[in-house]
């Protein structure tokens, strides 16, 4: 060999039903992540609107409170979402992955029609269950049909979607919103109606999951993720997911009315209010996506454990700095602002699952324990917005009782030691 050659290993070609593959549950990931974070982006107007037809007074507190109770309802939905993986082990990934973006794309678009507060908690809790199964779906399906050498950057490619979903909300809160109000949000939110089909007629079925003639059905392969060797890893994984989403998702859910707050305290109008919510709802989901795609090199390098650690404890930090000090300084939109930046990144740990839960189980059972893991720690989650809920409505301020959820990155700080380290290993089969 000539000096100073240097070789580089050779990825391996991606086919053209690997790449459409992909991109189908990209998009569906993308436009799942934009149907979600709607809600955060349109809470304040619409329970202003919605609260006085409830029978509730229109009250910072009451806004608060029926905020929590209504993402806990979201987040109660997402939990049930775990009845796709199962279904996913025994009739395929590609069809019932579309079959969640048409639920969650439906009552999204139905949550356009609410005239009650209690009929968009309907809503919302129906289309939880629909978002809380494609990350299931498309993650397990990535894993499966890309490469070996090359699956671990797709589960980063595939989060980002997620987030860039979230700055196209902002983007159409920005221009849709501000003009035609919340209920137009709702309708944007029908559009992955489009994707549904898409995926359902042109993406194929992995052929590790076709070649596998003896997978399990629903209920025994929820069973065998709760017998030797799984059942430590999957408890485990399961207090791992409810500590990233109990701390992400109340952080990130209230984000949006935190910066409309601030806004309005500097003088600025609603619409100015709204505009620099999207703004910095924007600028949290481009911190996002870098740090989605930062986790596989790094992950690669120091370990799934010690990199999961890292965005653990840039989350705890981030949450106390956001809500728990600039939100209370007598000027600290930009500091707020800026903050979210790193909150975002730090909020790429979801990436981490992506990459690391599919390399826990094999293929008989590997949905089923992603949907299971990712989806049942919300019931806690929850439990722990009804209490945030009710916190906020006790001492009148949203700052600090968000600030409080950076304990649950403590507490997955603890459990991380006790979780499987998969670095260096292949897809089991």
């Amino acid at each position: 060999m000539a000096a100073g050659v240097v070789n580089h290993p050779i990825r391996t070609r991606l086919s053209r039903e690997q790449i459409t593959g992909f991109w189908g549950a990209w998009a569906g990931w993308t436009l799942d992540g934009m149907d979600s974070v709607i809600y955060a982006l349109v809470l304040s107007p619409a329970l202003t609107e919605l609260l006085p037809k409830s029978g509730y007074q229109t009250t910072p507190a009451n806004v608060g409170f029926a905020g929590s109770i209504l993402f806990a309802l979201f987040l109660v939905g997402w939990g049930l979402s775990l009845i796709w993986g199962p279904i996913a082990d025994r009739f395929g990934r590609s069809r019932v992955l579309a079959a969640t973006i048409f639920v969650y794309a439906t009552f999204t678009g139905l949550a356009a029609l609410s005239q009650t507060v209690w009929q968009l908690g309907l809503f919302r809790l129906l289309a939880g269950i629909g978002i809380g199964g494609e990350w299931a779906l498309a993650g397990t399906y990535v894993a499966e049909a890309w490469p070996e050498d090359r699956r671990k950057m797709g589960a980063g490619y595939l989060q980002t979607g997620y987030y860039a979903g979230f700055f196209l909300a902002s983007a159409l809160n920005y221009t849709i919103a501000a003009r035609y109000g919340w209920r137009a949000m709702f309708w944007c939110g029908l559009t992955p109606v489009v994707v549904a089909a898409l995926v359902l007629f042109r993406v194929k079925e992995p052929e590790r999951w076709q070649k596998k003639t003896k997978v399990k059905g629903g209920v025994s392969s929820l069973r065998r993720i709760f017998h030797p060797p799984y059942t430590r890893r999957t408890l485990v994984n399961t207090l791992l997911l409810a500590s990233a989403i109990c701390g992400l998702w109340a952080a990130a859910v209230y984000a949006p009315t935190a910066v409309v707050s601030l806004a309005k305290r500097e003088g600025m109008s609603q619409a100015q209010a709204v505009r620099t919510s999207s703004f910095g709802m924007g600028l949290l989901s481009l911190g996002t996506i870098l740090g989605c795609l930062a986790v596989p090199p790094l992950a690669e390098r120091i370990g799934r454990k010690r990199t999961l650690a890292f965005y653990f404890l840039g989350m705890a930090i981030c949450i106390l700095l956001s809500f728990g000090w600039a939100f209370y300084l007598a000027h600290g939109l930009r500091q707020f602002i800026a903050v979210l930046f790193f909150l975002g990144f730090f909020g790429g740990n979801f990436t981490i699952f992506s990459l690391w839960l599919p390399e826990q189980y094999p293929t008989a059972v590997r949905a089923t324990a992603f949907a299971f893991t990712t989806s049942f720690g919300r019931f806690i989650a929850a439990g722990v917005n009804f209490a945030l809920g009710a916190l906020v409505s006790r001492i009148g301020t949203l700052g600090k009782p968000v600030a409080f959820t950076a304990i649950a990155f403590g507490i997955g700080l603890l459990v991380i030691p006790l979780a499987v380290e998969t670095r260096g290993r292949v897809l089991p089969d």
